[in-house]
């Protein structure tokens, strides 16, 4: 997988759960997550149905279905399925499938667009030489001709096991560690360009913990029986992946073991995930001849010529404990067994690219054991997905072309300054928050960039050479092209006009580095925004998400970055200590919430998303009254008033089924509660759902006054 901005994949926080992108970088490479299908019938999505091309019943109902209700259940005790559980019953996860939801729906019509561009593309046998419309359609192509990729086998890469073969000393060894880092194979650690974070104008290097298989180091580390089992099964899985490279069963066996060994070892030298959270833990400015004293056993100003980098005088070392244990492995692990670490990673990284039977033994573990999916996604959507990874801004200017008209651009940029200026409100007036660090809260507000839609400056493919096949060479050289592209930011000024997801993606996120709000046309599409349904529904939708976003820049992450993306404490004591005991408020309630027996959310990991979810619910409404003061009040739509369809707008986009073994894997690395939680979470916190929908105060949705939590 291309290597992304650290800022983004560390720092960034998003709508969704972890993005399919980040999800395959976990897996090496298999789609693992939810994957994404057509439209099902009975869906929540204001999409014309099949046989409804003018989308006369969407438009009919308002852009919402009460079929999808469950009226057995009352609102005021559990929402989730008193809102989405109609859906839910008329919408079981296809088999193909780990979840099946809102974003699934939206993310396939959305492929659905992209797939008919890239047919015509991959068709066009006069396509310029050179030109993004060549590049798309030759490598979506290649992607598809499943004969050729056959044909190839593994000979693509037989010159890389060679190298790996050749490896006779440490020289060596590190030579090649950082060759396949170049190649976007992530061995031993990650390294590349961050923002500094104290100086959000600069790029500077970045050395992060990686080497791992497994989604992250608690696989390797927890003691219960299921964890143990997958752990056994990732073995097995590593074992066939070696037997299928020619290696004997006995062979392979030993080094499935051995690959175990080195990952367990790195593992428990990582930092956990809500550690991480806090960037104090993850800033580490460390001088090149400190990197020496501390790493003796890695000649780091040789690796950074290996990997082309710019001559750096120092760069942050994310974690310090991770890389001790690295060079302390680096000086005992036997160089043989280094040859099979990074085999294994190799195969590993490529393996969805190769020809069938490494397809097909990669999907059995990262697809049906992890995450529980039944079957393979069919062949073009995951051609489709591919190429938007890979070439997402060459691909983006001709999905805007057809799915994202200027005009719904402009509706958006409206409808964010609306939020903004509902937030610019509310800090003004929260009771709990000291007038110095409300001048503050506020300047940092107005300092907030909105990015919608896509970028204005389309990314430059020009060195990407796209050819008809092999499938793999094109992947190499597509990750190749974006090393190269990330690792020349290094010491230069930011640039603050990128995006971090494509336009077709169905997410959106803030970084608070960058203090940016960004929202890809992907997901300015109903269910989230309509523009022929009522304020009520896209204010419950897209507002929520933008209110969402901009409220990450005061969670227990963003609240540390000042308006510049500057690591600043700009907040008094009094009133960090104020926000802090309210988001402990939020973290407590959601680790009360189990996934399975045995099994609870972890409060602390989800806390800023559940923040930003509380925040943006009570942001949108604010801006959703203030849109209709003065105005007729609104009439009631299929026997419901304004205020309860905002809420159920916002159920609606948390509709979904979820495997258990998706469930699980969720709450064990995902900074996002499961839906039925994100959905009933923060509005059991809300007077003014609870009043909307006349709940009691001894409601199952209504939190006991003292346990309530209340942020924004």
């Amino acid at each position: 997988m291309a290597i992304q901005r650290f800022a983004l994949i560390f720092s960034a926080a998003a709508i969704l759960i972890a993005s399919p992108s980040t999800l395959r970088a976990q897996s090496g490479g298999q789609d693992s997550t939810a994957h994404f299908t057509a439209p099902v019938p009975g869906g929540c999505y204001a999409f014309p149905p099949a046989d409804d091309p003018d989308g006369a019943s969407a438009q009919a109902n308002h852009g919402f279905d009460v079929a999808n209700l469950d009226r057995s259940v009352s609102p005021c005790d559990d929402f989730f399925k008193f809102a989405d559980g109609g859906w839910l019953k008329a919408n079981p996860i296809p088999p193909a499938y780990a979840s099946w939801g809102t974003f699934n729906i939206l993310h396939d019509h959305n492929e659905d667009v992209l797939h008919g561009i890239l047919e015509d593309a991959a068709k066009d046998k006069a396509a310029k030489p050179g030109s993004n419309w060549q590049k798309i359609g030759d490598f979506y192509a290649s992607c598809m001709n499943e004969s050729e990729i056959e044909s190839a086998g593994i000979s693509p890469l037989e010159p890389e096991f060679r190298r790996i073969g050749e490896i006779k000393d440490a020289v060596s060894l590190q030579a090649e560690i950082a060759r396949l880092h170049t190649e976007g194979v992530p061995v031993l650690f990650r390294f590349g360009p961050e923002q500094d974070q104290k100086d959000s104008t600069k790029e500077i290097g970045g050395a992060r913990q990686g080497g791992l298989g497994l989604p992250e180091r608690d696989y390797y580390l927890k003691t219960d029986d299921k964890s143990k089992a997958i752990r056994d099964g990732y073995v097995q899985h590593i074992a066939n992946m070696f037997k299928l490279l020619g290696d004997s069963e006995e062979t392979s066996a030993g080094e499935a073991k051995t690959v175990m060994e080195i990952e367990t070892a790195l593992a428990k030298s990582s930092m956990k995930r809500v550690d991480m959270r806090n960037p104090d833990n993850v800033y580490h400015i460390t001088a090149v001849a400190q990197l020496h004293a501390n790493m003796p056993h890695f000649a780091w100003e040789a690796y950074f010529q290996q990997v082309h980098s710019p001559s750096v005088p120092d760069i942050n070392v994310a974690q310090p404990d991770f890389f001790a244990e690295v060079d302390a492995e680096l000086s005992s692990v036997p160089l043989a067994d280094w040859k099979t670490y990074l085999r294994w990673h190799l195969i590993h990284s490529a393996a969805p690219a190769l020809s069938d039977k490494f397809v097909q033994e990669n999907f059995e573990f990262f697809s049906k054991t992890l995450t529980g999916t039944k079957e393979m996604l069919p062949r073009w959507r995951r051609c489709v997905e591919a190429t938007d990874r890979q070439l997402g801004e060459a691909l983006g200017p001709f999905y805007v072309e057809r799915a994202f008209p200027p005009e719904a651009r402009a509706k958006a940029q409206a409808m964010v300054q609306n939020l903004i200026s509902a937030l610019r409100t509310d800090i003004s007036t929260l009771d709990w928050m000291s007038p110095e660090t409300r001048a503050k809260a506020t300047e940092k507000l107005n300092a907030i960039t909105p990015k919608i839609g896509y970028p204005d400056k389309w990314r430059d493919y020009s060195k990407f050479e796209v050819k008809s096949g092999p499938y793999i060479e094109n992947i190499r050289r597509g990750d190749a092209f974006e090393h190269e592209r990330q690792i020349a930011k290094i010491g230069k000024p930011v640039d603050r006009t990128e995006f971090g997801m494509t336009p077709p993606t169905v997410n959106a996120y803030y970084s608070p580095s960058m203090n940016e709000i960004v929202f890809p046309a992907g997901i300015l599409q109903p269910p989230f925004y309509d523009p022929n349904r009522d304020d009520a529904m896209n204010y419950g939708g897209i507002g929520v998400v933008i209110g969402h976003e901009m409220t990450h820049g005061f969670d227990d992450s963003g609240a540390r970055y000042d308006g510049k993306g500057n690591k600043s404490d700009w907040w008094t004591p009094e009133d960090l200590k104020n926000f802090t005991a309210r988001g402990d408020c939020v973290a407590n309630q959601f680790s009360g919430y189990v996934v399975e027996p045995g099994l609870n959310e972890n409060g602390k990991l989800v806390e800023g998303e559940s923040i930003a979810d509380l925040g943006g619910l009570a942001i949108s409404l604010a801006a959703f009254h203030h849109s209709i003061e003065r105005k007729p009040t609104p009439p009631e739509i299929d026997g419901f008033t304004a205020d309860q369809r905002f809420f159920l707008s916002y159920a609606t986009i948390w509709a979904g089924n979820v495997r258990d073994e998706m469930a699980r894997m969720r709450a064990n690395t995902d900074p996002h509660p499961l839906d039925q939680f994100r959905t009933n979470g923060p509005l059991s916190n809300m007077t003014s759902f609870s009043k909307a929908f006349g709940c009691s105060a001894d409601s199952k949705m209504v939190r006991p006054e003292t346990d309530r939590c209340r942020i924004w």
